[in-house]
């Protein structure tokens, strides 16, 4: 890429924000690393997409009728595999010889020297030491029930996986997230399977409307609690959910229903684990990470990578092919971005200036590293989704490469639920500022696609509230049972469903849930741990709730689920922005269009408006959803039959063109125009 092309990369970006060109020295610089790194890589002579193809050469491998396993390890000064074969001793058959300077280890063995299932690791020695290590490439990883000790396994199952839907696409369609946990997804309390999830759990997902999957805690962590945060193997699909053939199932069963299937992908830090994990791996703290306090993340107690270096470059860009290649994933959603972008991890930052984008606390290696990745996940799979996590707000992030940009293709509007429990916690709802509201849910970078939700995992964590928890307390336990009145269980129902639909129908480009709230589930997330007993008690979703006629959590799962299928029906969020009508402080009433449609929510806690007049769009309206019918648990205070006809009304010289409504308390209406 020569320096024309990267001025022309600078040019669409300024078009896009003029706010930028005061920093065109900075973002040159930043383009000419990406392309500088690049060539460093490839040397020019592959494509990136190739480059990142180190699964294929590291790790165990059975070619040409030859097991050959190989591994980095540049400090050790000699390398054993150990494991059933071996008894668990070092021999001198089984020794790795270095084949470089750069630290690169190899071994060949004969067809019977291990077999389908055997266990193994690595025994390293380096300069005043020695450990034991799992290979870092090792695709599979188990945990024995009775020790407790992690081991990679041999995996070549008698026949490979067949796929049925190998030419899977992504639809081009907005996307509609449903995030999940495969192992706290079932109603049992223990650790869910991936055949469990087939099964139980994608169904549900399927008559829900949601088009994309977003899974999380697929690569191995030893950790359980940290929710596949803390991860040691990065090419392992967790072992504790079931075998690889169960998770390829999965993603070629939610194929089969036309729904994308993206995985959580840790590249912000690594488990600080030294046996099972990449923590000193060959002796040293700094082989993948950086040396002294930068290697260390002190809040997460985890490693952080040193982006600068080739090898890890080399390892983190494999690793995004691999889950493409091996599990045909979809894409990603990027975790910790705005802790990998800042060498203060972002940590108690508001961001509040461009500067803050181009100071000195900037990674620029971070950054660079994620456009590579974004650029290898989109040569490899044009339809890939790419997600960023970021609360920064980092100019650029989810805009395309040859536009200036880092390459998502959106990132989480993650304001919006922190916007949501500042009301909820803080703010009475009769004080709720519908003006700043609106800025909120509409508050994201133009020209950047966006994810908005009103909560993730993140508000469900034991130590937070649900926004239904917020709502009801303690009242969800005793009042959910349909027929038995209760004020701040009404308010629970009511609000619920109108902070959802607010969220979904201001998103720009996607709109996520986390699995169990869109029908209110009443529990938090409180992973087995010392502190409560090693219980599984609340590490699961109680899928009952929702089933249950007698109970109002189906009105909930009720109205989620058509509010989704309306935004399919119309293509709401492939339409323009939202337009505000109206904004009224004292009546708590907001109100705007899309495409079509009319949105009026009355968020007021004990007012109801017989006649209520704004100026629309002229025409007849119909009702398609109306949060106050009795079959999402409203009051039935709206004729779902009604015609509203627009009004004609002659202004100081002009004519306008109003609407009649009657909003009763606690209620959104959408209306369609025709």
């Amino acid at each position: 890429m020569g320096l024309q092309m990267i001025r022309n990369q600078l040019k669409k970006l300024f078009h896009r924000d003029t706010l930028l060109k005061p920093y065109r020295e900075a973002l040159f610089r930043r383009l000419v690393k990406v392309r500088d790194t690049e060539m460093r890589l490839t040397e020019g002579k592959t494509s990136l997409s190739d480059f990142a193809s180190g699964h294929e050469y590291f790790g165990l491998h059975y070619r040409n009728n030859r097991w050959v396993f190989r591994e980095w390890a540049p400090n050790a000064t000699a390398v054993y595999l150990v494991g059933n074969m071996t008894d668990w001793r070092e021999k001198k058959a089984f020794a790795l010889k270095r084949l470089n300077r750069e630290g690169v280890w190899e071994i060949t063995l004969s067809p019977d020297a291990m077999q389908h299932g055997d266990l193994y690791r690595l025994k390293i020695h380096w300069p005043g030491g020695r450990g034991d290590r799992i290979p870092a490439w090792a695709r599979r990883v188990v945990q024995d029930p009775e020790t407790l000790i992690f081991n990679a396994q041999v995996w070549m199952p008698p026949s490979a996986f067949r796929w049925q839907y190998p030419d899977f696409t992504c639809p081009a369609s907005p996307r509609f997230v449903y995030e999940a946990h495969i192992g706290m997804a079932q109603d049992e309390a223990k650790v869910g399977t991936y055949k469990e999830f087939t099964d139980k759990i994608l169904p549900r997902i399927v008559r829900s409307g949601y088009n994309t999957l977003q899974l999380m805690a697929v690569q191995e962590h030893p950790y359980y609690g940290s929710f596949g945060y803390q991860v040691s193997s990065f090419f392992a699909a967790s072992s504790r959910f079931g075998v690889p053939e169960d998770l390829k199932e999965l993603v070629d069963a939610a194929h089969a229903s036309g729904i994308s299937v993206i995985m959580d992908i840790i590249h912000s830090h690594a488990a600080a684990n030294e046996v099972e994990g990449l923590s000193r791996f060959d002796g040293t703290p700094y082989q993948y990470f950086h040396e002294g306090q930068r290697g260390y993340h002190r809040v997460w107690d985890s490693r952080c990578f040193n982006y600068g270096k080739p090898e890890v470059l080399h390892f983190l860009l494999s690793n995004c092919r691999f889950w493409l290649d091996e599990y045909r994933f979809d894409g990603f959603r990027f975790d910790g971005v705005t802790s990998m972008l800042y060498l203060d991890h972002g940590l108690h930052r508001v961001f509040t200036s461009y500067t803050d984008y181009f100071d000195s606390d900037v990674d620029e290696d971070a950054l660079v590293y994620l456009t590579l990745a974004n650029k290898v996940v989109h040569e490899v799979r044009p339809d890939a989704i790419t997600i960023a996590e970021d609360v920064s707000g980092m100019p650029g992030l989810a805009l395309p490469i040859r536009d200036g940009g880092n390459g998502f293709d959106y990132r989480f509007a993650m304001g919006v639920p922190d916007y949501w429990i500042k009301l909820l916690k803080e703010i009475p709802d009769e004080e709720w500022p519908l003006g700043h509201l609106w800025f909120e849910l509409n508050n994201r970078r133009s020209n950047e696609k966006t994810i908005s939700y009103a909560e993730s995992h993140d508000q469900a964590l034991v130590g937070d509230k649900t926004i239904i928890f917020r709502l009801m307390d303690a009242d969800m336990y005793h009042h959910m049972m349909i027929g038995d009145e209760n004020l701040n269980v009404d308010r629970g129902v009511a609000l619920h469903k109108m902070i959802r639909l607010v969220t979904m129908a201001t998103a720009a480009d996607g709109y996520l849930n986390f699995m169990g709230n869109e029908f209110g589930h009443p529990e938090w997330i409180d992973f087995p741990r010392e502190g409560n007993n090693w219980s599984y008690e609340y590490a699961r979703r109680q899928w009952y709730l929702v089933d249950d006629p007698g109970l109002k959590y189906r009105f909930l799962g009720l109205f989620d689920r058509d509010m989704i299928a309306m935004a399919n029906q119309i293509h709401l969020l492939e339409s323009p922005a939202p337009r505000l009508i109206l904004t009224h402080s004292s009546d708590r009433v907001l109100a705007f269009t899309r495409s079509d449609l009319l949105f009026v929510f009355n968020f007021h806690p004990t007012c109801s408006f017989s006649d209520y007049r704004m100026e629309v769009p002229p025409g007849k309206y119909m009702a398609v959803l109306n949060s106050d019918d009795p079959k999402y648990g409203g009051h039935g205070r709206i004729n779902p039959e009604q015609e509203y006809f627009t009004i004609p009304e002659k202004m100081s010289g002009y004519f306008r063109h109003s609407i009649s409504l009657y909003l009763p308390t606690r209620t959104a209406l959408v209306l369609r125009a025709s």
